[in-house]
């Protein structure tokens, strides 16, 4: 029997009511770290690292303002339609009661980083506005005992649903969730553990199938042999790949990047090359950006590319590689000026190598790799790279201009923080779906551990923020394919999705008990793929680094 009065009344009108005061502390707030990081009415870089913890817990804030504002677009959205129901009703309800309870109470940035109002030099006049009766109700009333309680109740009835409430999205979106939704389980959920334990590189039949399925062309245009997609429809298959496992997921971001360069700043003739070989699968490109020492320091960059000729010899060391071993080209950024000192001296190319096998990974002259041996994010392996005297073509310069390589990175920042976003609901959502099974099938006290109201708050809790750091993932989908700005928005959907996935599989380990320790229990391996998340493609701290900096621009 449904328990209506686990849901408030004038639940929407309520919500609306909320967002106002957390604007106004928002600015309040914004306001107060900018008179604390400006020295001459200008930002200071100097006083911005000084005051660090602030500056970041004013990106946790407007993280938090702007993913309340598309939940109730979400919402408003869905009941126009008139499929507003019990289940989104819950979900939306527990997210603002939260939400708003930890902007009020304290923002966690990690497990022992907690963000006050005070902490962002707010007083107690500047954080009235969180007084008002509708942010009173939802923080006293909504994500109470009773409603993760029905929650939870009516995700046991809708099982057989791809996802947990509606997501908001067109049909033709949905239709392709479902037609990847079920290629995950059919080909890749089988198997995913194993190839995880066995650290094993996935299959190359699975890559065939992908690029038979289009997934390394989503975004390319149909000129140019890609599907000519939206960028939200590669949030879904991202989604939905790296639900069944991250690797798989994350095999199209690869190629995701790689398009992304090109078409942002390649000649004519290079996408006309490189790009339908790319979309059809025919060649694999890996990213070759970071090195040992630099880290996220991307402007410190050592490694040199010398002109010979037309061509240019590249020498120099890097980390980090994903998939680098069966790969053809190598999107290579590498510093052209040897008089520079910072990003300005970099330059893009799409390096050329063979593709190597389990005997002989890197059989291309003037390079050599090994392998870094990884606790998740297994599939297609992670390797340092040393180059000597490496031969890159003078036509793949990309662009054909050197000192453009930083810049044409920064184009496919906003691509890959949504699609990284994207990975990392995918990752939430198979914890989900791990520990929602063993709690229903798992007897401790004569009952199954999803009666105990812990267990079922556990799982509430994962449902409810995986549509939250979802509805903020497509709204910056949504931004860039109508041509907007949207590097904050990719920013702030990368920065939480990432915690969401973590969250959601150390509490899927916890409702396991001892047996999530377990590595033949897929949950472990959950574990260990989702902590990647919050580092690559910029570490939770500078992502909230550069979200700060555009909000106090």
């Amino acid at each position: 029997m449904t328990d209506q009065t686990a849901i408030l009344p004038d639940l929407l009108a309520l919500t609306a009511a909320a967002l106002p005061p957390v604007e106004t502390v928002l600015e309040a707030a914004r306001d107060r770290i900018r008179e604390t990081v400006s020295d001459g009415g200008k930002v200071s870089g100097a006083l911005i690292e000084a005051n660090q913890s602030a500056v970041h817990g004013l990106s946790w804030l407007a993280t938090y303002a702007q993913s309340l504002r598309q939940m109730q677009a979400w919402a408003e959205r869905l009941s126009a339609d008139g499929r507003f129901g019990e289940v989104e009703r819950l979900i939306h309800q527990i997210a603002f009661g939260e939400y708003l309870a930890q902007i009020r109470g304290g923002i966690p940035m990690s497990q022992n980083e907690i963000v006050r109002l005070s902490d962002l030099g707010l007083s107690d006049g500047d954080a009235a506005p969180l007084g008002e009766s509708a942010v009173v109700t939802l923080i006293g009333r909504a994500n109470s005992q009773g409603a993760r309680t029905r929650l939870v109740e009516l995700m046991q009835e809708q099982a057989a649903n791809i996802t947990v409430g509606a997501t908001g999205l067109d049909d033709e979106l949905e239709m392709i969730r479902e037609q990847f939704r079920r290629f995950a389980v059919d080909r890749i959920e089988p198997h995913a553990h194993e190839w995880h334990l066995k650290d094993e590189l996935i299959p190359m039949e699975i890559i065939a199938e992908l690029a038979d399925m289009g997934v390394f062309g989503l975004t390319i245009p149909e000129n140019l042999g890609g599907l000519g997609l939206s960028k939200a429809s590669m949030v879904v298959v991202s989604e939905e790949l790296s639900r069944g496992y991250i690797g798989v997921g994350s095999l199209g971001t690869r190629s995701e990047i790689a398009a992304e360069l090109i078409l942002c700043g390649g000649t004519d003739e290079q996408k006309s090359h490189w790009l339908p070989r790319i979309a059809s699968g025919e060649i694999l490109p890996t990213a070759v950006f970071t090195e040992p020492n630099t880290g996220s320091d991307l402007g410190a960059l050592r490694t040199r590319a010398v002109r010979e000729g037309g061509d240019y010899r590249v020498t120099g060391n890097k980390t980090w590689i994903t998939h680098a071993a069966r790969t053809h080209v190598m999107t290579l950024l590498a510093r052209t000026d040897p008089s520079t000192k910072d990003h300005t001296g970099l330059s893009m190319f799409l390096a050329e190598k063979n593709p190597g096998t389990d005997d002989n990974p890197f059989p291309t002259e003037g390079m050599t790799g090994g392998e870094i041996e990884v606790l998740g994010y297994r599939g297609m392996k992670e390797y340092e790279l040393g180059f000597d005297n490496f031969h890159v073509k003078g036509e793949n310069l990309l662009g054909g201009v050197e000192g453009q390589g930083f810049k044409q990175l920064m184009q496919t920042f906003e691509s890959a923080r949504i699609q990284t976003a994207a990975r990392a609901i995918g990752v939430a959502q198979c914890a989900l779906d791990i520990a929602m099974q063993y709690a229903r099938d798992r007897k401790q006290f004569g009952k199954a551990l999803i009666a105990f109201p812990r267990v079922s708050g556990k799982l509430a809790m994962m449902a409810v923020e995986i549509m939250v750091a979802r509805q903020l993932t497509y709204f910056s989908a949504w931004e860039k394919d109508h041509g907007h700005r949207c590097d904050l928005e990719a920013g702030m959907a990368k920065l939480l999705a990432a915690r969401v996935a973590w969250a959601a599989a150390d509490n899927g380990l916890q409702i396991h008990g001892g047996n999530g320790f377990a590595l033949e229990y897929k949950i472990s391996r959950v574990l260990c793929d989702a902590r990647i998340l919050n580092i690559f493609e910029g570490a939770a701290e500078i992502q909230a680094q550069v979200i700060a900096r555009r909000l106090l621009g």
